[in-house]
């Protein structure tokens, strides 16, 4: 199998530290924003930092700002970057985050999106078959909750999320790209590589694209779970995020779906603005334009878009064609029949 790696926003390296064989961020480090040296976390800062979030240094190094459960806050490094393997024997890097399978997608590789053309000839994806991963991913079979639904196949989902992410102007990287900014988060407050123990504050609000998203918790597992792909990749958390509408987005879509009864309404608001789902789905989306079925773990790219800021609820709800709550809650072939599950 071959990979290329996407550079995003010039990324680079962080400047990294070895100490007893580990890599280990420097605790003393500093990033200039305006001329001011700003220290990064697990510096605690009283006043929030008059900065973008998310940021990119001048040197490619990539921060967001965070309000602690203490009222301070944390400038926190997030670079999206290939580091040491992320739960591979015993390794707790950040895994091999902007690869993407140009074997299996040339176009992907190249442009960030899917040829529907190599979508429709695709037979196998790391050299197993899709009849092979389809069933792997079904409820029961790797997993209890499954990667797609009992009614989707991988290629499907694939296909109905490629047309999704187009029509949203976007590509597979800008919303992996968001998703790892989270994931790398919780991983740098989870595993002290800074050697000076963690926070006695805890992560509670990610400041992003001029919005708030609730970070509304993240859990590890007893164990990992498996790649589908039978790659590198592996699941240990459960994160949690969320997004509140404002004023005039709740009022937009209170008018745009005045047809929805209450429940259907909470349930369309639940779809949009909060997110269940695993760090599998961030390198699952940048390596193969993946999200996950409809499942209860799915990272939908309208949700995604809508909850870090990347579309307006009005370029959002065009994408789903004015059928939001319907998009967002049911498999493509069931939404879209006559398209053959949005090829």
């Amino acid at each position: 199998m071959s990979f290329i790696k996407i550079g995003i926003a010039s990324i680079t390296a962080l400047a990294l530290l070895t100490i007893g064989g580990a890599a280990r961020q420097d605790p003393a480090q500093t990033v200039t924003i305006r001329g001011r040296s700003i220290p990064v976390y697990p510096a605690r800062l009283e006043n929030r930092p008059e900065c973008p979030s998310p940021f990119t240094a001048e040197d490619g190094r990539e921060y967001v700002t965070v309000l602690t459960s203490g009222d301070g806050y944390w400038l926190v490094p997030v670079t999206v970057e290939n580091g040491a393997p992320w739960m591979r024997d015993g390794g707790r890097g950040k895994g091999r985050q902007l690869d993407v399978d140009a074997q299996d997608f040339p176009t992907l590789a190249r442009t960030g999106l899917h040829s529907e053309i190599e979508l429709e000839a695709t037979r196998s994806i790391t050299g197993r078959s899709v009849a092979e991963i389809t069933v792997s991913a079904r409820p029961e079979r790797s997993s209890g909750a499954g990667f797609i639904a009992r009614e989707e196949d991988i290629l499907s989902v694939l296909r109905g999320d490629n047309a999704l992410v187009r029509r949203l102007g976007l590509t597979h990287p800008d919303l992996a790209r968001a998703l790892f900014h989270f994931f790398n988060l919780i991983r740098a407050y989870e595993w002290d590589e800074t050697g000076t123990g963690r926070p006695s504050e805890s992560p509670h609000t990610l400041f992003y694209n001029g919005g708030r998203i609730r970070v509304l918790g993240w859990l590890s597992g007893k164990g990992w779970q498996s790649s589908i792909f039978e790659d590198e990749i592996l699941g240990y958390y459960h994160l949690e995020m969320g997004r509140n509408p404002t004023a005039a987005e709740a009022a937009r879509l209170k008018e745009r779906y005045a047809h929805l009864d209450e429940q259907a309404m909470r349930d369309l608001l639940d779809r949009l603005t909060r997110i269940h789902t695993g760090e599998m789905a961030a390198f699952y989306s940048m390596r193969y334009g993946f999200y996950e079925g409809h499942t209860g773990y799915r990272a939908d790219p309208l949700a995604l878009a809508f909850i870090f800021g990347l579309r307006t609820l009005e370029e959002i709800d065009r994408a789903a064609e004015g059928r939001l709550d319907e998009v967002l809650g049911r498999p493509y072939a069931s939404v879209f029949p006559d398209r053959g599950g949005e090829k």
